[in-house]
């Protein structure tokens, strides 16, 4: 008798090991370490996520942009004494229009081109709020292209050619999806209001 239950507590015990194994198993490693895979951000690895960078807001606060995954994103640098400068105005306008659907314009002041925004950051957040009342997000002012360009517009300048590239001049505009990853670039001298523009943003925000 006592041997017969010893096999059977024996088998019971073998039977619930098999079964939390079982249960241990049906979690992959990086969902136990991570939790769900689905929910972290895309690696920074990926050539094509260019979400993946902090940066200073025009205030001094650091952001990271990964902050904005989800979200149709506008990556434009700016410039305050620019032939293109009143882009400002038609920028802020699609922002207000669209940021309901999940559009975001990020602005980056840079003087890489003639000298045309020689300010500081304060006197660049004065300008924008008394001249065109932008209420995007602006971020400090940084280099866009050349040796000292910022490893965002670095990044930027290495996709894909029908997508990347260096600007080629202020307002150069890169539309990213809500995956983080570039989709199109539209030149500096294309208006934010121009159809083929508007429907780029529309199709990105419909998915």
């Amino acid at each position: 008798m006592d041997c017969f239950r010893i096999a059977v507590i024996t088998a019971l015990g073998l039977a619930i090991w098999g079964c939390r194994s079982a249960g241990d198993a049906s979690a992959s490693p990086r969902d136990t370490e991570y939790g769900s895979a689905r929910s972290r951000p895309a690696a920074s690895s990926d050539p094509a996520y260019v979400l993946g960078h902090t940066l200073r807001r025009i205030d001094g606060a650091p952001e990271r942009l990964d902050a904005y995954r989800g979200q149709v994103v506008v990556l434009v640098n700016v410039a305050s004494r620019c032939g293109m400068t009143p882009q400002y105005a038609l920028l802020e306008s699609l922002y207000r229009r669209k940021k309901s659907e999940g559009l975001v314009i990020l602005g980056f002041p840079a003087n890489n081109y003639m000298g045309q925004e020689p300010g500081t950051n304060d006197e660049i957040a004065q300008f924008c709020r008394e001249t065109y009342d932008v209420t995007f997000p602006m971020f400090e002012k940084i280099s866009v292209r050349g040796d000292d360009a910022h490893p965002l517009y670095r990044q930027l300048a290495m996709q894909p050619e029908s997508i990347g590239s260096e600007p080629e001049w202020n307002f150069a505009k890169f539309l990213v999806d809500r995956r983080g990853h570039v989709i199109a670039r539209f030149p500096s001298r294309m208006p934010p209001d121009h159809p083929e523009f508007l429907e780029a943003i529309e199709a990105a925000l419909a998915q």
